[in-house]
């Protein structure tokens, strides 16, 4: 490299130290700049050999300098680091740790999604005189070096149709994914397949892949991250971060700012502490493997070392995760597993391990990950029980397996078997009697033809009249809970009156008789989680279990202790999330319930365990399982990645459920958005939505931030959630009761227990 090379490749890591530190550590930056300037001023009088010299002593400066700044970084300053231009990139990557590749696809600008990258690229290591080509799927966020039209790694919902697409692709061809994370958060816009949709299917799909996966997080915004997220193998580079939500977002919502104003840095920079958000903080927490070391203020470019370092932790994992599941292999498992060595001692390039499987090899690694992330995040929400309940739930658990196991599997299948033949045989019996029988019913037709005119007109009758309403199963108007609000004593005007001439409504009708129901236009007022809990269930039927699970404050965030108590004692419930049992007209099944009255339906990691405490009862009891949303605001920001693990955990409980022959409904009322509609509730094949109800990734406020587009009214509605094809259906809530009937009885496979 020529001097006026070396001097450019310096002055941009002048400009990049000064990027990232934003305006800290001036001294540092005042010493570089004079000895630039200095160098600069005498470069005219210096010899060749002197401005060699002299340069050199600059490299040595700022990386002495480098390394001072390194010790110093908070984590505010890291999250700078990934979201700097000059930061390494998937492109990057490509090149320099993979020996070829082909992009599919795209071609810079020119593809559905240039923010999201697809691979097909190969490895190829030697083993004596062998070589091996070792084919991979490369799936991940592509942010550039700048390029405006990559959206800054914002993936928009194709983009991530895009990858799923290639996933299944992957796994037909048996070949391992490598996914790459830049990115800030996904694109939240309702186009279809819609954001929170489509990340929904992604993780649901990740979930059951038959393939090892290993990702690799940089920068890792929420449910942009989960997206592609959900792996065997996380690897993490020392500079990235994984978080809930970036700490401007933490800041702005601490702070209660209004529209138009800024944090203040010092604000953003605790939020950054509080959050965990380092690769450090999410190893110690289990959400990590491995952290991938990087040079001093984060890999660049020019950094080949580091590439070389990352091939080897990509084999690392890949080979782990393969031979973790794969039968005799034991030296090269002990020496992988064995402490990490350095390069020179261990390449694993010259160690073969062929990455396809078997078929039961597939089966173990898709229980293996599934094992994995169940036991993710259980520090955060300890399930706190007496010894004599533990034993006691255990034996209740252990005898419903026994039972079950029995009566369904064991006994249910043959019984099964036999009703299936004997059906077969009644079927063939009967056409043969049929034709058998033809002469003697057309004689008997014409010798009581009176008779047979008399029962045609009565079924004719059966079949043309309207049916009768079910005043009972409907209730009519007499709930067994009626709204506090029915109580007021003042006139109550419809949203709707001036488009539709709506009279004004007596309160005590509105929120009685009338269920929060305009009579005119339809229009549903609010209404409290505790109206379905007493007039949708059977009376009496409700039995809850979790109880214990209590929502915390695991990253100690200050002052969020007293918020979590004050809404405990507000709504009398120890977590967003109520999980029981429960009868509809005498079919049983377990509900696991959002409240919006508790920290507005948040989850974090208490909901997010009884969420799949609910969902493996239903599977172990063979009930159907219905998430009923009173609302939610998605997942809670002050429990970091406690809180985001869940959109991979639940989703998995709810594929082990559907997988096993389950149905699983949900139920939006008022609003849900952002996390758990992108995940748990996303991946329901059943949703419906309450006429009150507003379903999406962000609220509309949160898109024009992002995207500076103003969103149109009722953008969320759920008319517009219907015709997205997000939702399959719309219910007014004084039928939530029938409809739910409807489903019960013709929806789901054979394995539900009333089957």
């Amino acid at each position: 490299m020529d001097i006026e090379k070396k001097l450019h490749h310096l002055n941009e890591r002048l400009t990049y130290i000064r990027d990232i530190f934003a305006g800290k550590h001036n001294e540092n930056v005042r010493l570089l700049e004079t000895k630039m300037a200095d160098y600069r001023e005498r470069e005219h009088i210096l010899s060749a050999k002197d401005r060699e010299a002299a340069v050199t002593t600059l490299e040595d400066l700022f990386g002495f300098v480098e390394r001072k700044l390194e010790a110093d970084l908070t984590p505010m300053d890291k999250v700078r680091i990934v979201r700097h231009p000059q930061r390494i990139c998937l492109r990057d990557i490509l090149e320099n740790v993979y020996d070829n590749y082909t992009e599919i696809g795209s071609k810079d600008e020119h593809s559905i999604d240039p923010s999201m990258v697809i691979a097909r690229a190969y490895i190829t290591r030697r083993q004596g005189k062998k070589t091996f080509n070792q084919s991979v799927m490369v799936i991940g966020q592509e942010k550039g070096h700048g390029e405006e039209f990559r959206n800054g790694g914002s993936v928009k919902p194709f983009g991530n149709a895009k990858a799923q697409h290639y996933m299944q692709v992957a796994e037909t061809e048996n070949i391992p994914i490598h996914t790459y994370i830049f990115t800030p958060g996904s694109y939240p816009v309702e186009d279809p397949p819609g954001a929170g949709q489509q990340i929904a299917k992604n993780i649901y799909e990740m979930s059951g892949l038959r393939v090892p996966v290993v990702a690799v997080i940089s920068e890792g915004g929420s449910g942009g991250a989960e997206a592609i997220g959900l792996a065997d193998r996380r690897l993490m580079l020392s500079h990235g971060y994984y978080s809930v939500i970036s700490p401007e977002g933490a800041a702005a919502i601490e702070g209660r700012l209004r529209e138009g104003e800024r944090a203040s840095p010092e604000l953003i920079e605790k939020c950054a502490r509080q959050l965990k958000i380092t690769a450090q903080d999410n190893l110690r927490m289990g959400y990590v493997d491995h952290i991938i070391q990087e040079p001093e203020l984060g890999a660049r470019p020019y950094h080949y070392d580091f590439f070389r370092t990352l091939r080897q932790e990509i084999l690392r994992a890949t080979d782990d995760a393969v031979l973790s599941v794969r039968g005799f292999a034991p030296f090269r498992a002990m020496i992988l597993r064995s402490r990490r060595k350095k390069a020179e001692e261990l390449d694993l390039d010259s160690v073969h391990v062929r990455w396809s499987l078997s078929s039961s090899a597939r089966d173990r690694l898709l229980a293996k990950r599934h094992r994995k992330f169940r036991k993710l995040s259980r520090h955060a929400a300890p399930y706190l029980r007496p010894l004599s309940r533990q034993i006691k739930d255990w034996f209740n658990e252990f005898g419903w397996d026994f039972y079950a196991h029995f009566k369904y599997d064991f006994f249910g299948r043959r019984k099964q078997s036999v009703s299936h033949a004997l059906e077969e045989i009644d079927a063939e019996v009967r056409v043969v009697t049929s034709r058998i029988m033809a002469p003697w019913r057309k004689l008997k037709g014409k010798l009581f033809n009176g008779k047979s005119r008399r029962q045609q007109a009565e079924t004719e009758r059966q079949l043309t009249e309207l049916s009768s309403w079910d005043e009972q199963d409907q209730r009519g108007g007499h709930w067994k809970y009626v709204s506090p609000r029915a109580k007021e004593d003042r006139a109550i005007t419809c949203p709707n009156a001036a488009a539709q001439g709506c009279l004004d409504l007596w309160a005590p009708d509105l929120f009685g008789e009338f269920a929060g129901v305009c009579p005119n236009c339809g229009h549903h007022f609010p209404m409290e989680y505790q109206w379905y809990l007493h007039n949708v269930f059977d009376e009496n039927s409700i039995y809850e279990f979790a109880t214990e699970l209590e929502a915390g404050n695991p990253l100690e965030v200050e002052g969020f202790d007293v918020k979590i108590e004050q809404a405990k004692k507000a709504t009398g419930q120890k977590s967003a999330c109520m999980t029981f049992e429960a009868q509809i007209n005498e079919t049983k099944l377990v509900v696991a319930m959002l409240m919006a009255t508790f920290r507005g339906g948040t989850v974090g990691a208490a909901e997010g365990e009884k969420f799949i405490m609910a969902a493996e009862r239903a599977r172990k009891k063979r009930y159907p399982f219905l998430a009923y949303v009173h609302g939610t605001a998605g997942i809670r920001i002050q429990e970091g990645t406690n809180g985001v693990i869940q959109m991979p955990r639940c989703t998995m409980a709810v594929r082990r459920y559907i997988d096993a022959g389950g149905l699983y409904l949900v139920m939006y009322d008022t609003n849900s958005y952002a996390g758990p509609v992108a995940s748990f509730l996303g991946c329901s094949p059943y949703q419906f939505g309450i006429r009150s109800a507003n379903v999406g990734f962000a609220g509309p406020g949160v898109i024009t931030e992002t995207t500076g587009m103003v969103m149109p009214p009722h953008y969320h509605n759920v008319y517009k959630a219907l015709a997205r094809g997000h939702i399959q259906g719309i219910w007014d809530r004084r039928e939530v009761r029938f409809n739910l009937t409807q489903a019960l009885l013709t929806m789901g496979g054979p394995n539900l227990y009333y089957r």
